[in-house]
């Protein structure tokens, strides 16, 4: 895809905007009427600036082209603009205000980028509406992010644009007599702050790590290899950091077009951002050259969701993946990976079945499974588990899914308050593990660890698998949940950040799409059916190339993980903390006076 800038876009010369045939002036006065700036009489009343209800539309519509980044647009430079046009959609609000459009702007984004929970084949003690109320419920979670990000960015200015009376016009006029200096400092506190605000989300209530800004990018490779230093969020805050200081610069450009100052907002990011890019592009000669690989059958059943929750069906679609298997088996790879859902049960049957597939070809498998364990209290405990198995058929290591899907695998809060479990189909749910297991193959001799279902969306969660001699990542995933839409796309797209945080391999083994392998710098190696279908089945054979043995080949964010993120979180708790005793001591100033 061809990438420009504004900045590279011949807009001034000899005083005229050639592209279009205007003069400056005349461009001037159509670029503030777009904005919002120029109020002619006749239009006064129609004007953005002056109508509150014009505005959420306009944050609305800034929430929907931040959206226009991911599947299935994935128009990757749309996130670069979206949130400087949230954030100014609120210019000269604050408190309440500010919030809601912020909230606003998130929920259009969220509801154009998660509809794919609306094909989820599941309803609530028969009601068809279940996935249009978990859809519009979490939407609605995830937007008070936005709204948090809104309401901090105004309430930090260092200049006062909320005044009661002041119209849009005038708070524009305001911001741009602040100096240069303090807008470029408040421009790293937008930037750092929904850093701080994605950190929050991926952890509080268990997380919901899903679509990252930074994760719009992902086909950018040289951009986000600084992910392996930073982790996704180093390519979040360059985002949000050029998106503030472009929207500045271009209401410059509106109020006050001069050729002097006009680009002092976004010179310093553009910088930044060229830097990041060239030291990207160094990264692709790195790679390893020790000659060791591991040859994978990756399977895609493409079990639709319903057949899943159809006992009668369990037969039948495991004899598919077994037939799927045995036509793979005969390209002789070393290990053959099962997704997620792949089988049904562990019952006597079943395990005679692959069994016999071993025997006939010997190789190791990696699978996915319900399980049940006794705990040291004796009682017994459910876990989604995967398992090892070798060429004889012996299970060399079991791990147990440990981020479980709240409402789907788990519910939270359960023991204080049961009637919780009514709002889903789980019963009881799993239990989590505690531990990530490395999975060491022999002949040849490689060490994986598996992620299952949505662990791969976890930055903190993949770091924790990929140990230092950890050659690749694997993760086993069933989303046939979402028929054949974006979702698919999406979660892959945030395992390419895994790859390059961790600088060593991520397969990925799904049930309906995508199956690929992501290499060390976050390049897609992806499964195709004639005519391009991700989503049917089949089956992908890649070669993966492995570190040699006993290479150092950890990264700085694989070695002290989510030290940007928190630094981030750290710079916005002070800043608010200052912030709020610098009015204290100001009002406190102003009471001294009055009293005197």
């Amino acid at each position: 895809m061809a990438q420009c800038s504004l900045a590279s876009l011949p807009l001034r010369a000899k005083g005229r905007f050639p592209l279009l045939g205007w003069s400056s002036s005349a461009a001037h006065r159509t670029l503030a009427k777009l904005a919002g700036f120029a109020q002619p009489v006749g239009l006064r009343r129609f004007s953005i600036g002056g109508a509150a209800a014009g505005r959420y539309g306009l944050a609305a519509a800034a929430g929907l082209v931040t959206g226009l980044g991911f599947a299935p647009v994935q128009f990757a430079g749309a996130a670069w603009v979206g949130p400087g046009l949230i954030l100014f959609c609120a210019m000269g609000w604050s408190g309440g205000k500010a919030f809601r459009a912020g909230w606003v702007a998130g929920l259009a984004h969220f509801l154009s980028t998660l509809y794919w929970l609306l094909w989820m084949p599941f309803a609530w003690h028969g009601i068809p509406l279940a996935p249009a109320l978990a859809w519009v419920a979490l939407s609605s979670y995830c937007a008070v992010f936005f709204g948090l990000w809104v309401w901090f960015c105004w309430r930090m200015f260092p200049a006062r644009l909320a005044v009661p009376g002041v119209s849009m016009v005038e708070a524009a006029d305001r911001f741009l007599d602040t100096p240069a200096r303090r807008r470029i400092i408040w421009a790293v506190l937008c930037a750092a702050s929904w850093t701080a605000l994605e950190v929050a989300r991926g952890r509080f209530l268990g997380g919901f790590p899903w679509n990252f800004i930074a994760v719009s990018q992902y086909r950018l490779t040289p951009l986000i290899q600084i992910a392996s230093i930073t982790g996704v969020y180093g390519v979040t805050f360059l985002m949000v950091w050029f998106s503030v200081a472009l929207s500045a610069a271009l209401l410059r450009l509106a109020r006050r077009p001069s050729p002097q100052g006009t680009w002092a907002d976004a010179a310093l990011p553009l910088l930044v951002l060229a830097g990041t890019a060239s030291w990207g592009m160094t990264r692709f000669a790195v790679g390893p050259a020790s000659g060791r690989e591991i040859k994978a059958a990756l399977i895609q059943p493409s079990i639709p969701q319903t057949l899943i929750f159809d006992p009668k069906a369990d037969a039948t679609r495991f004899q598919e993946v077994i037939k799927l298997s045995e036509a793979a088996l005969a390209e002789k790879p070393d290990v053959l990976l099962w997704p997620e859902s792949a089988v049904p049960n562990l019952g006597p049957e079943n395990q005679e079945a692959i069994a016999r597939m071993l025997a006939r070809n010997p190789t190791w498998l990696v699978f996915c499974a319900d399980s049940s364990e006794q705990l040291p209290s004796g009682a017994y405990a459910d876990f989604n588990s995967s398992f090892l198995l070798d060429p004889g058929g012996v299970i060399r290591a079991i791990y147990h899914k440990r981020r479980l899907v709240i409402f789907g695998e788990y519910i939270p809060l359960a023991r204080w308050l049961p009637f919780l479990k009514w709002l889903t189909p789980i019963g009881d749910g799993f239990t989590p593990g505690d531990r990530p297991v490395c999975f060491e193959l022999t002949h040849p001799h490689a060490r994986c660890s598996v992620l299952i279902c949505f662990e791969d969306m976890f930055p903190q969660e993949a770091r924790e698998h990929a140990g230092p001699d950890t050659d690749f990542l694997i993760n086993l995933t069933n989303d046939g949940w979402f028929g054949d839409g974006p979702e698919q796309i999406q979660q892959a797209a945030s395992a390419v950040f895994r790859a390059v945080e961790n600088g060593i391999p991520l397969v990925r083994c799904t049930n309906n799409g995508l199956t690929c392998w992501v290499d060390a710098q976050g390049r897609i190696r992806e499964m195709e059916e004639p005519g391009g279908n991700i989503y049917g089945a089949g089956y992908m054979m890649p070669t993966i190339p492995l570190a040699a043995l006993g290479a150092d080949h950890s990264t700085y964010y694989n070695r002290h993980g989510d030290w940007f993120g928190w630094s981030c979180c750290g710079l916005s708790i002070g800043a608010l903390a200052w912030r709020g005793a610098g009015r204290q001591s100001a009002q406190l100033s102003r009471d001294s006076q009055d009293s005197v």
